[in-house]
């Protein structure tokens, strides 16, 4: 008789638990659509919690409901953990990554929040750059530069051994535009006074030279390009800025260049890096060249399409000259600009030119071989428009 009666009330309990459930469903529902929108979850509070999930992890939820989904899912991803994935938006933190956790109780550890896209030979998290602010008056002080003959023949071996191209030419069109913000980023090895790699800074001897062989190399193969040689050092002296506001002295010369000429499809912004000979140099057939590396920051509207520029770029690079690309980051949060004007141009790239140690003659050797391929990846997209 008990049992009986016990056999009763099992499916009453059970059905119990499903009309609480649902109460409780239909009250959170009116509770969340009924209080002020100060009080709600916002769409950024959201995007905090889910924009470090890796995307396979989506494609692996969407497929749990629709099989049709698994075929989609990349190959060399292992499916995620559900705990992982809850314990990651609970938190904050990433099981596989201590920074993470560093970055919330270490003081200024944040400044090394980049993000790889791409990781090419030797880039890791570790050996991530960080951009620092020299003291300004360090930026401008006069210094000693010496440039050896041998960089000026390499400087003017375009005159002499490159092909122009008849075929191909954007006649009086200027489509690509340079400049570069830290304009008087300079290289140890041609300032014989220095050693410290924060003082390498000059007027004259400094990247701006590799945008304007860059330059000429691209006009050689046919592209029209136009360099701006605004010194923003200058700009952040007159205006009493620091160096950390140095994207804001750029940005009015990048303005003004953009608005008076409506052919520029392609802007470039070339730095030097901070980091150490071994880590920005390669050896390609004997002979020595200085790495790049792409630097998209993501906090505008469109970076997915200059993150996906750079990333053609990098691949296109790393097909004809591996290792030569150190790959793709995004970069965005504390201690980071976050747009680096990208947010003017759907076709806007950052590129760190090698770093501190290297010389004009091992930068000038990866210009021409980022224009060779630079161009080939213009006309190309030239031909497939004209279709």
């Amino acid at each position: 008789m008990i049992k009986t009666q016990l056999s009763i009330f099992k499916p009453l309990k059970k059905g119990g638990i499903y009309v609480i459930c649902i109460m409780v469903l239909f009250i959170s529902i009116g509770v969340l659509t009924t209080i002020k929108p100060a009080y709600r979850f916002s769409s950024h509070v959201i995007t905090e919690w889910t924009n470090e999930i890796d995307s396979s992890t989506f494609l692996h939820l969407f497929s749990m409901e629709n099989k049709a989904y698994e075929q989609a899912y990349p190959e060399d991803k292992i499916h995620p953990s559900l705990w992982t994935v809850l314990f990651q938006i609970a938190t904050n933190l990433k099981p596989n990554d201590p920074r993470s956790l560093l970055g919330h109780e270490i003081p200024g550890f944040p400044r090394y929040g980049s993000q790889i896209v791409i990781a090419g030979e030797g880039t890791n998290a570790i050996d991530l750059s960080i951009e620092s602010s020299p003291p300004l008056e360090e930026v401008l002080k006069e210094r000693k530069a010496v440039v050896d003959d041998d960089d000026e023949e390499e400087d003017n071996k375009d005159d002499e051994d490159k092909e122009t191209n008849d075929k191909q030419t954007t006649q009086d069109k200027k489509v690509v535009f340079l400049y570069n913000t830290h304009n008087r980023e300079s290289f140890l090895p041609h300032l014989p006074d220095e050693t410290d790699p924060d003082s390498a800074h000059h007027p004259e001897v400094n990247i701006t030279k590799v945008s304007q062989h860059f330059a000429e190399a691209l006009e050689n193969k046919g592209l029209g390009t136009y360099v701006d040689e605004t010194d923003h050092m200058t700009t952040l002296n007159e205006n009493d800025w620091s160096y950390g506001q140095s994207y804001q002295a750029s940005r009015e010369p990048v303005e003004e260049a953009m608005a008076s000429n409506k052919d520029i499809e392609y802007m470039f912004d070339l730095h030097r890096d901070s980091l150490p000979r071994e880590k920005t140099t390669i050896d390609i057939d004997g002979e020595s060249y200085a790495q790049i590396l792409m630097v998209i920051g993501t906090e505008y509207d469109h970076f997915e399409k200059n993150l996906s520029l750079a990333t053609e770029l990098h691949y296109l690079v790393e097909e004809q000259y591996p290792g030569l690309s150190r790959g793709v980051i995004k970069k965005e949060g504390p201690g980071s600009n976050g747009v680096y004007n990208q947010d003017l141009s759907e076709n806007a790239i950052l590129i760190e030119f090698g770093g501190y140690d290297n010389t004009l003659e091992e930068l000038y050797r990866t210009a021409d071989v980022l224009a060779d391929i630079f161009s080939d990846y213009y006309w190309d997209a030239e031909e497939v428009d004209a279709q």
